[in-house]
């Protein structure tokens, strides 16, 4: 792993030492953010595969901290839209306005024009306002008046709901749910980290001022394009591919759910393999990597029957399920 402590000598666009960047980021984050290295590591995973990420975690578990840290030491622009019922789509992707001074209409920029944007309780606005970032996150572009204006590159999505309160909110549809590449959940602390938090805080902490805290850029964009084209080389073999295939499939044919995993999913599970097997240090996916993230790739791809539901039966367990039956390649 790269000394956080040394210049940028990593953003040369060589994969090794994007490589070497992109473990520092766990260091960097961790001087913001204790314990939740899953979610890190499936940001990185999504910032590879050009994929959203849907977070999930109760409140005050460091999710906008999480994304804010990430931005910092990436180099990249973050905006936050916090969602409420009475958010417009144009307050999302931006709106003409008039000037009376020249007599014309002008293109203002909604907050979707960022590198990371956090959507803060993307549940509590209506399907009208969800849908607008569906053009954002499928063709990294919005329309205004009929012209497409493209976003930023790179462009990721962190939409984040509450687990534990529905009353006045607005579930996302399937359709919706299945252009977020992972579903994170972020669970609370344990007592330790809990105490570090604390004592972090009685030191003078301050969780708006991350440059105070020691956080830092150890990557940027060329970083990140170099490591995005070494994943694309990582070799998949038609085992692999197999495995993905019987994976995504067993789910469709599980009692315990009325959907299962679409071809979309199975594509989904494939990119998060090889980037989590690049992210390793190898450049070949073998089993244990398609394991790893098969659970934050397609537990929101798939719907439970009631009658499982009612049974206590929870989507993690339908996929471990599923892991444990489908015959492992060798």
């Amino acid at each position: 792993m790269m000394d956080p402590t040394t210049d940028n000598a990593a953003h040369t666009g060589d994969p090794a030492a994007a490589r070497a960047s992109l473990e520092a980021l766990r260091a960097e984050i961790g001087k913001a953010v204790v314990g939740q290295d899953p979610a890190v590591t499936g940001l990185v995973v999504a910032l590879l595969c050009r994929g959203h990420v849907l977070l999930e975690g109760v409140p005050g578990v460091a999710k906008t901290l999480l994304i804010r840290a990430l931005a910092a030491t990436l180099e990249l622009d973050t905006k936050r839209v916090q969602f409420t019922p009475d958010l417009m789509p144009s307050d999302v992707t931006g709106s003409l306005v008039y000037d009376a001074r020249t007599a014309e209409f002008s293109f203002q920029p909604g907050p979707v024009f960022t590198n990371l944007l956090l959507a803060d309780e993307i549940n509590r606005t209506p399907p009208k306002t969800q849908s607008s970032l569906l053009e954002a996150m499928e063709e990294r572009q919005v329309t205004v008046d009929g012209t497409p204006r493209p976003l930023p590159e790179p462009f990721l999505v962190a939409a984040t709901q509450n687990p534990v309160e529905y009353e006045g909110t607005y579930p996302l549809p399937e359709a919706q749910l299945d252009r977020f590449l992972l579903k994170l959940t972020l669970p609370l602390p344990s007592r330790q980290e809990e105490i570090d938090v604390l004592t972090r805080h009685a030191h003078g902490f301050n969780p708006r001022d991350l440059r105070a805290a020691g956080v830092r850029p150890v990557a940027n964009a060329a970083d990140l394009e170099a490591a995005r084209t070494a994943v694309a080389k990582t070799t998949v073999s038609p085992e692999i591919t197999a495995y993905v295939v019987d994976i995504c499939r067993a789910t469709r044919e599980s009692p315990s759910l009325s959907l299962g995993v679409s071809p979309r999913g199975a594509t989904a599970l494939l990119a998060t393999a090889r980037a989590w097997a690049w992210l390793t240090g190898r450049d070949y996916v073998i089993p244990d990597d398609v394991k790893a993230l098969a659970l934050p790739t397609l537990r929101h791809r798939v719907q439970l029957r009631p009658e499982a539901e009612m049974e206590g039966v929870t989507a993690d367990a339908v996929i471990n399920a599923v892991l444990a039956h489908v015959p492992v390649p060798r």
